[in-house]
């Protein structure tokens, strides 16, 4: 190995990995990003971001900055007071709550009647279905009825 030593290389294996695997790690500036569930709080409500099912997540703004949600009318909530909501580059991704793995949440179709956790009771699926509603008539009702819980936003602002 070019007169490197046994110990010498396995002393910098550690660091080649790291490298190594940096890029794939990296926020490549679209599309969702990984959630540590359990361990991330609603930017909206405060609460423990925990279940994939009913999740989202807004990126937006000048810099293409990411926030998670603990659901997704918890999103919507928020993203109506964002000055960069109607932008159509801002991102909405959701949770597929029957297969998993993130839906764009501008492309999905909504259920009602799924249990969620911050109670706005909607659950993305990929395809149109009896009783589905798209993003526009979900963005509506979630805004006509506001928040059905007594969660007190910690920030307002897209700071």
């Amino acid at each position: 190995m070019c007169g490197m030593n046994r110990r010498r290389v396995l002393a910098l294996l550690p660091a080649f990995i790291a490298v190594s695997t940096l890029p794939a790690c990296a926020d490549k500036g679209t599309g969702p990003v990984e959630v540590r569930w359990g361990k991330e709080n609603c930017a909206h409500c405060g609460m423990i971001v925990d279940d994939p099912r009913f999740a989202a997540q807004v990126r937006g703004g000048p810099k293409g900055k990411v926030w998670k949600f603990d659901d997704l009318g918890d999103a919507i909530l928020w993203l109506a007071k964002q000055p960069f909501g109607d932008d159509p580059a801002t991102e909405f991704w959701v949770g597929d709550s029957d297969k998993g793995g993130w839906l764009d949440g501008k492309a999905a179709w909504y259920l009602e009647g799924r249990k969620s956790p911050m109670a706005h009771n909607f659950g993305a699926v990929p395809d149109k279905r009896d009783g589905a509603v798209d993003f526009a008539q979900l963005k509506k009702t979630v805004l006509e009825r506001g928040s059905p819980t007594q969660c007190i936003t910690p920030t307002d602002g897209a700071s």
